[in-house]
């Protein structure tokens, strides 16, 4: 893929060009960059390893679509009847699709089967019954992978999902005593195993510890407890930098050692014997984006320099809710001269929790500025407070070779329930 290189001035004007024209704040996402992304994460992985896409990170359709297509194309991971539709508009057929998730219910999982998705990632024993119940009403077999809450972590670095008391999975120390039962229940069949250990790994050597303890726990279940292991999910933790600037992160050693792992403890796998599995969200799109928001007005409150935006907790939340800052910065669009001071950012909304941040330095801002805000194609607006204060949630534009392909926003409405 050909890439060429754009000067800080050149994007300036970019962007103030893509506010002109679409209004602000305004999410951009740079799809010869998710391929980038995707393509990068492919050379980690060993060949033949099935990569999934978790919505959660941004189920827009147009960037679903773009890593399930081409070379090396995604499956889906969804965690709601939302990201299914997105993941079947975006053209995923649902047999291919990993539903996954702690708080299933009765409901979606009917409305996930009915439109022909059989694998299902489950939590717990209540997890499964409930899955099963569903699916012999339906008169079909749901896949199953048992999700597994690890006794220890081998990662000593980034965000934990295992070794701890959790929501999310089964806790390993008592397979012993549920797997025959879990083995037992109408309407499924256990096909293997579902880890996730860690999030966001910018630490390598971590990575690969946890993904190796992963694939030694798995082998052990299928030789000592019976486990059918005819697909492993390992999970992800491929990281990338959020609102802040940064590189996406590259594992060169990952794939030699998932290989000399996997050839001593699943020696079945390259022949297709284990289907071996990983998943990704922010990794693969969290550097394709960039939010666009502009300065509304600037005040003086004791001592402190203010800028208020029209982007706030409510388009970059972040997950975060109220009360949290997130470690943010902005590239000035205007790039005024000028002596950087430190400015407080503000969001639109009426309470004293829309602080985007406390203290970025800048050059003095005025209304009208634009300013942008890096790597932030994953966890943009639905992982915010869109719909507090009823505010229009931000434009989304696709870029494929520098070029607008997609331009869309979100809307909600109420509709009344019979």
């Amino acid at each position: 893929m050909t890439t060429t290189t754009t000067t800080a001035g050149e994007q300036a004007a970019r962007d103030r060009d893509l506010v002109a024209r679409y209004g602000s704040p305004l999410y951009v996402y740079d799809l010869d960059r998710v391929a980038r992304a995707r393509a990068d994460l492919r050379a980690a992985l060993p060949d033949g390893v099935t990569l999934y896409y978790s919505l959660k990170a941004n189920p827009h359709p147009g960037l679903v679509r773009a890593l399930r297509e081409g070379p090396g194309g995604c499956r889906a991971e969804v965690c709601s009847t939302g990201e299914l539709a997105s993941a079947l508009e975006a053209g995923h057929r649902a047999e291919s699709i990993l539903y996954s998730g702690p708080g299933k219910t009765a409901g979606e999982l009917a409305v996930a089967l009915a439109e022909g998705v059989r694998t299902f990632s489950v939590e717990s024993a209540g997890d499964l019954r409930r899955l099963g119940a569903q699916a012999v009403r339906q008169g079909v077999v749901a896949q199953v992978l048992l999700r597994v809450n690890s006794a220890a972590a081998a990662a000593t670095t980034s965000i934990r999902m295992t070794g701890t008391p959790s929501q999310f999975g089964i806790d390993a120390e008592t397979l012993p005593g549920l797997l025959p039962a879990l083995l037992d229940v109408p309407g499924t069949a256990v096909a293997g195993a579902h880890f996730f250990p860690l999030s966001n790994s910018k630490d390598e050597e971590s990575l690969i510890a946890e993904f190796t303890a992963t694939i030694e726990q798995a082998a052990n279940l299928q030789s000592e407890l019976g486990l059918p292991l005819r697909m492993l999910d390992i999970g992800g933790g491929f990281a990338a930098p959020y609102s802040v600037p940064g590189e996406r992160p590259v594992y060169p050693n990952l794939r030699a050692a998932l290989e000399k792992t996997l050839d001593t403890r699943l020696p079945r796998w390259r022949e297709g014997g284990v289907e071996i599995a990983c998943e990704s969200g922010r990794h693969l799109v969290g550097d394709s984006g960039r939010l666009l928001t502009s300065v509304t007005n600037v005040k003086e409150s004791r001592g402190r320099t203010f800028a208020i935006l029209d982007a706030g907790i409510n388009t970059l939340g972040g997950m975060a809710g109220l009360g949290r800052l997130l470690p943010l910065s902005v590239d000035p669009a205007f790039h005024r001269t000028g002596e950087p001071v430190p400015v407080s950012l503000a969001g639109p909304l009426c309470t004293p929790g829309d602080l985007l941040s406390r203290s970025v330095r800048m050059p003095p801002p005025e209304p009208g500025d634009v300013l942008a805000v890096p790597n932030t194609g994953a966890y943009g607006p639905t992982a915010s407070l869109l719909l507090f204060l009823g505010r229009p949630a931000p434009v989304e534009l696709l870029l494929s070779g520098g070029e607008v392909v997609s331009a869309s926003r979100l809307v909600t409405t109420r509709t009344e329930v019979v």
